[in-house]
């Protein structure tokens, strides 16, 4: 809403065009969702725990752990409200609703806490620590995953470079003597096209280089500018001048929607495909289709193509996360502390991707709107703090199934909208540990009917340890910085 109402204030009050920035939006966001925590949070758990919707501790199979923590029966759960509602309600007023990575961000977390809400609401009813069944909840858990994997797959949220940088130039002396000939061609070729679009400055630049074997940097940048020029062009295409042959599908597809009909980003990596066709021993051919490929950590432009597949692959990340998640809210101020973590990271993330000068350097994949992600995990960091405010040992509240899968579900969105999927193992390291220990401890009982740990999830095993419950938790937290820190650092690494 500040978004919009500034654009309509700003030329009586000029200082509202700072409501313009994401980062300025996203620092309101972060404090509006801690003060809506702060505010209504007394007002909600007074009426959690009116409408008795409390924890319930289970006493089978492990009675020492039940002794650690029969005292946090009645404690009132279904908390992650405050998170879902603090977040919705601060994006309304700081969010650019125009933005879909926003609105998709949104509606996963809306859809996992309600798959959720039902299963602390099933747990209250039967005043049982059973809620849904795994079947049900996977059920919910896949559906979100489908849906938001179809979407992608149809609605690319990148595209491949739509820029041609220094690096993107295979040979300098080719590509400054092939425009320099087409600069006198009698004809309309492709290669006149590309030239007639260049300024003025360029094309004297060209004209003194095309006899060198080697070009100097100013040449280089000149030859850039002119080539950058020519891909803002919309009428560079033209279907006499390219035929059928040196079409790839990508390059079909965009031309079959016509130029008129393109966004400004799908112009430009058009026509730098269409430059690529005209100049293909001169400049490198860039990846296609970006947003059903995966990026591998490490690796300059190393990508897994998965194609239609790419659409599980999103169910199996949306899946896997929230129920990590959700195995790891035991103990008090765990999850949401985590959780944190890992949010603040992706946010980093996403501010660093949108950026087209940020994302080249550290050879990222661009995403153009992911800008908003930025203001959305600020908004998630404020009800985050906000809620921890109350769920710290001894916790007033607990975030229920409604809270740890909606957390969830944010942190599995913000690593496929920002195409960092594979980072998502690094960043949200605690959560793995804790989904791994179950799969382990699962596995060894039923091969060899041994236990590994004394209890899974993890966190338990410390507890029956003799650690007492704030150092597991705060461990557990400096463990799951360490693995942001890692995975920020690993950014660099290609």
């Amino acid at each position: 809403m500040f978004y919009y109402l500034a654009g309509i204030l700003e030329p009586w009050f000029g200082a509202l065009n700072v409501l313009g920035y994401h980062t300025v939006r996203a620092g309101g966001a972060a404090v509006t969702g801690f003060l809506l925590c702060l505010v209504f949070g007394p007002a909600i758990i007074r009426r959690l725990r009116e409408l008795k919707i409390g924890q319930y501790i289970k006493k089978d199979h492990v009675a020492d752990l039940h002794a650690l923590h029969k005292g946090k029966a009645g404690t009132p759960t279904m908390g992650g409200v405050m998170i879902i509602g603090g977040t919705l309600a601060s994006l309304l007023l700081w969010g650019r609703l125009t933005n879909r990575l926003l609105w998709l961000a949104m509606l996963v977390i809306l859809l996992l806490g309600t798959v959720g809400f039902i299963d602390d609401y099933i747990k209250l009813r039967r005043k049982h620590n059973d809620g849904l069944s795994a079947r049900a909840k996977f059920i919910g858990q896949i559906l979100t995953g489908l849906l938001l994997g179809v979407y992608l797959y149809f609605n690319p949220i990148t595209v491949g470079a739509a820029s041609v940088s220094q690096r993107d130039i295979m040979d300098w002396p080719s590509l400054a003597k092939s425009l320099n000939e087409a600069s006198s061609s009698p004809v309309m070729t492709p290669q006149k096209r590309i030239w007639d679009a260049f300024p003025q400055e360029a094309k004297a630049a060209v004209a003194k280089a095309s006899d060198r074997e080697t070009l100097v940097e100013q040449d280089r940048i000149l030859l850039m500018q002119g080539l950058n020029a020519a891909l803002r062009q919309r009428d560079l295409f033209d279907p006499q001048l390219w035929p059928d042959d040196l079409r790839n599908s990508e390059l079909a597809a965009f031309c079959a929607r016509g130029a008129d009909r393109l966004s400004p980003r799908d112009l430009d990596r058009m026509n730098r495909l269409l430059v690529e066709a005209a100049l293909p021993k001169s400049v490198a051919a860039s990846e296609p289709d970006l947003h059903t490929k995966i990026g591998v950590p490490g690796f300059k432009n190393l990508f897994i193509p998965l194609g239609a597949f790419y659409i599980l692959f999103v169910i199996i990340v949306m899946v896997s996360i929230s129920n990590a998640v959700n195995l790891t809210d035991g103990l008090d101020g765990l999850a949401a502390g985590a959780g944190i973590i890992s949010i603040l990271t992706y946010a980093g993330i996403a501010y660093i991707v949108s950026r087209a000068d940020w994302s080249h350097y550290l050879f990222l994949t661009y995403v153009p709107e992911a800008s908003e992600l930025f203001v959305f995990g600020a908004a998630l960091l404020g009800t985050g703090l906000g809620f921890l405010w109350f769920n710290g040992h001894p916790a007033e509240v607990f975030m229920g199934d409604t809270g740890s899968l909606a957390l969830g579900g944010a942190i599995g969105s913000l690593a496929l909208l920002t195409k960092q999927e594979l980072l998502l193992p690094v960043v949200a390291g605690i959560f793995v540990l804790e989904a791994a220990s179950v799969v382990i401890q699962v596995a060894s009982f039923k091969t060899t009917g041994r236990r590994v740990f004394r209890m899974a999830p993890l966190h338990h095993h410390f507890e029956l340890l003799g650690w007492v419950e704030t150092k597991v938790t705060m461990r557990f937290w400096i463990v799951a910085l360490l693995f942001a820190l890692m995975s920020l650092a690993a950014l660099k690494l290609r």
